[in-house]
């Protein structure tokens, strides 16, 4: 093992880390988001039926 063998793993398992938060934190706020477009998708809905502009 060299050093430059080393730091390809460490490397390695530091993108695999920070994917993982990337995903949890994605994971995390798409319940949230997906309550607020489609509560948008219901007010364009109700603006576009009710509204006679």
């Amino acid at each position: 093992m060299t050093q430059k063998d080393i730091i390809t793993i460490l490397a390695i398992i530091g993108a695999l880390v920070v994917l993982g938060f990337v995903l949890r934190v994605t994971f995390a706020l798409i319940g949230p988001l997906l309550i607020l477009a489609l509560g948008y998708v219901v007010y364009k809905m109700m603006q576009s039926k009710g509204g006679t502009n």
